[in-house]
């Protein structure tokens, strides 16, 4: 993480990718022009780094110069394009190809349209080495892209914030930052879990994301997310971990001004601990903690047995399913446990006592995150 002024940035890009992206254009535009010798055009002053690089591996001669415009204010791009420094150089008859650093709006391609369209040029084509595709919203073709990436400011490698950055070697994309608090909820059966989810959901402002409730609603609402579930329970198979993952991202986004998230029955493996980072990241977000209710075998048999009298549930009511229901959480928290140990965000908490006790205990892990 890095800041720049007053915001902060994540690495996105590595040097290497970069530069496995440059090749890629290089060999592609090398292969069309080889019998030509075109004019490279770099639009300052953010494709200093890539017109370099790039020029340094083209293998045919070319010519190089630069047109100077500027379309950004802070971390927006703008309709008012003003043109610094423009062509120079006389490219009638020629193959000129404008090497942008990126291309989002597209606003800066309609003064670099009006730049050559009375320059007579045999052939213009737009380059760009890092691409938005959900941001652009104009007509003019874009003849080779390097990376395409998502709809985030980002600087390095040329690119700036309010003029720093630009002499990073790889690519930082902006941190959005969300001051959330997003824990793990684990208990075995019978430990009160949902008990103290309410009321840490209500203590704390947070959004409880019930595995079960999601599945249950997508499920009994027949949205495309259920229905593709349920193809998958009805055949007696695993529903995917991508399908729970799209739909837990679906209650994420309804809820994306919330303090944060307590998750509910996911994640139950290491690959789906692992999805749930990347969720969260791609939210700027991250899981603070798992939470882990811990109750003596013998105490939470004797709860759900006694529960079972009133709960109607025949999971309940059985000591033998009761005991290997113990077993599989165990199995499965394990797991976790060392997951989540590893990034020093593991915390048990003992389960046994009043729910006002339990609460303060579960309070005590949580206001120190």
């Amino acid at each position: 993480m890095i800041k720049l002024h007053d915001k902060y940035f994540k690495p996105y890009i590595t040097a290497k990718q970069i530069e496995k992206a440059i090749d890629a254009m290089v060999a592609k535009m090398a292969n069309d022009f080889a019998t030509e010798v075109p004019v490279f055009v770099g639009v300052l002053n953010g494709s200093f780094m890539f017109v370099s690089d790039f020029v340094k591996k083209y293998p045919y001669p070319c010519e190089v110069t630069f047109i100077k415009l500027a379309s950004y204010e802070g971390v927006k791009s703008t309709e008012d394009i003003q043109r610094l420094v423009g062509l120079t150089q006389d490219v009638s008859g020629r193959t000129v190809i404008v090497l942008e650093d990126i291309i989002d709006t597209g606003n800066t391609l309609v003064e670099i349209h009006r730049i050559f369209e009375n320059a007579h040029v045999k052939t213009l084509k737009i380059a760009t080495l890092f691409y938005k595709p959900q941001a652009y919203k104009k007509d003019y073709k874009i003849h080779y892209t390097g990376v395409d990436i998502a709809d985030k400011f980002i600087v390095g490698y040329g690119l700036d914030y309010n003029n720093l950055g630009r002499n990073l070697p790889e690519i930082y994309q902006i941190k959005e930052t969300q001051h959330m608090t997003n824990l793990v909820l684990f208990g075995p059966p019978g430990a009160g879990k949902g008990t103290q989810a309410n009321f840490l959901k209500e203590k704390y402002n947070l959004v409880h994301i019930s595995t079960g409730d999601v599945f249950r609603y997508n499920i009994k609402n027949e949205t495309a997310l259920g229905v593709l579930a349920k193809s998958y329970i009805d055949k007696g198979a695993l529903v995917p971990d991508q399908v729970t993952i799209d739909m837990l991202n679906a209650e994420v986004e309804k809820n994306a001004d919330a303090n944060g998230f307590i998750f509910d029955g996911f994640p139950r493996t290491n690959a789906q601990a692992k999805a749930l980072d990347a969720l969260m990241d791609e939210k700027d977000s991250q899981i603070n903690a798992m939470i882990a209710l811990e109750v003596e075998d013998e105490i939470l048999v004797g709860r759900l047995l006694e529960r079972g009298k009133t709960s109607g549930r025949a999971d309940d009511a059985d000591e033998t399913v009761i005991r290997n229901r113990i077993k599989v959480y165990y199995d499965e928290t394990a797991i976790l446990k060392d997951y989540y140990t590893a990034q020093n965000k593991y915390h048990g908490v003992d389960g046994v006592g009043s729910i006002e006790a339990i609460t303060e205990r579960l309070s005590t892990v949580i206001d120190k995150l």
